[in-house]
């Protein structure tokens, strides 16, 4: 029985309810041994799940994937946004990134050289410099969160080089990067996000992918990159939410009351109102985050609304998933406390949605200037 709104009638087919058991049976041991989703890798690429299609089924794929293995969701999801990105791009007619497309369905690996500690501006400034050498653009700076490390085979970079900021691509078997094997965190390990190195790498000028100015936000490049990135994130934690769900409710039906004499917990008020308000929260997620991803893919103009709802949708869906998570651990009872218990990696899992781009303060602050305007009047 469905207890919440099931993206499935939304989604491309290609996810099977076997490949998907297998997922979840493998997440644990990637989660305790601190090591890459490689054998869910190898099998969503040989799937065709890496393939390029529309936002729209890519968005319900992922909240899908991340039911059952969400480190494995978000750290495909990366790869899915830049094709993402292209397939927005040439939707408009812009063919720059066309090449992303084939590349991807020639069964290329994608993945973002983006986030730098102590960029706040994330896509608008960079602490990476930028020089023009013969062979193009030679890029040097440190990156963060490089998820995908151990197969990308196309690695997305910016930097900054005057007032402008250089979008650009570079490939594995090029020389001027290195990573180093140092992710080690609370949730989401098997993305395993090395912190990546670049030397002098240089970006060849047909992989130049966009110069922008410095602060500049409203090109149609960098609101394409907004649009895929925070509602594929935005899947993710939306699906880990469902999964919440799904075990609150198995989790009240199991246990039994001494004090009720010996009744399911699911027969209690108290908890089923609790069980209820999470059914009701979830549910509230499901339309704005397919709505969206829809728009993008029939071009609809939200105008400088965008800012607003993207990051809106990324914040709702964070919080919600951090809150739905917490209630399903109250109500699993101590199995749940248990290192090996499955909500217990989801309680660790989803915190790593904070740290996503936006942030609450930039969410809110995309939120002002959209109801309020300019702080400064202008």
């Amino acid at each position: 029985m469905e207890h919440v709104q099931s993206p499935d009638h939304l989604a491309s087919g290609l996810l099977t309810e076997e490949l998907l058991l297998r997922c979840r049976s493998r997440a644990s041991d990637y989660d305790r041994d601190n090591v890459f989703f490689s054998d869910d890798f190898t099998e969503l690429k040989a799937l065709g799940y890496l393939s390029p299609r529309p936002l729209s089924q890519m968005v319900a794929d992922q909240r899908i994937l991340a039911k059952y293995a969400p480190a494995t969701a978000l750290g495909v999801g990366m790869h899915l946004t830049w094709v993402g990105v292209a397939m927005t791009l040439v939707g408009q007619g812009d063919t720059t990134l066309q090449w992303v497309l084939d590349e991807a369905a020639a069964g290329e690996v994608f993945a973002f050289g983006v986030s730098e500690a102590g960029n706040d501006r994330v896509l608008t400034d960079s602490v990476t410099t930028v020089t023009e050498t013969p062979d193009g653009y030679s890029y040097s700076g440190t990156k963060i969160f490089t998820s995908l490390s151990p197969v990308w085979t196309r690695l997305s970079v910016l930097g900054r080089m005057d007032e402008r900021i250089y979008h650009g691509f570079i490939t594995r078997d090029q020389d001027g990067w290195s990573h180093t094997p140092d992710w080690n965190t609370l949730g989401m390990r098997a993305t395993q996000s090395y912190t990546t190195h670049l030397e002098g790498a240089v970006v060849s000028p047909e992989r130049l992918a966009k110069v922008v100015p410095v602060h500049h936000s409203a090109d149609p490049f960098v609101l394409a990159i907004f649009q895929n990135f925070l509602l594929l994130i935005s899947s993710v934690y939306v699906g880990i939410g469902d999964r919440a769900v799904e075990i609150a409710v198995e989790r009240v039906r199991e246990r039994k009351s001494l004090a009720r004499s010996g009744a399911s917990y699911a027969t209690d008020p108290d908890i089923r109102w609790q069980v209820a308000d999470m059914g009701i929260r979830q549910d509230g997620l499901s339309a704005p985050l397919h709505s969206l991803a829809d728009d993008v893919d029939r071009g609809v103009h939200h105008a400088n609304r965008w800012g607003a709802l993207l990051s809106g949708v990324k914040h709702r869906s964070v919080e919600t998933a951090r809150w739905m998570v917490d209630r399903a651990l109250r109500l699993s009872g101590g199995r749940g406390f248990q290192a090996d218990s499955e909500i217990s990696r989801l309680q660790r899992d989803v915190l790593a949605g904070v740290y996503h781009p936006s942030d609450t303060e930039a969410v809110h602050q995309s939120v002002a200037y959209w109801l309020l305007g300019d702080p400064s009047g202008e």
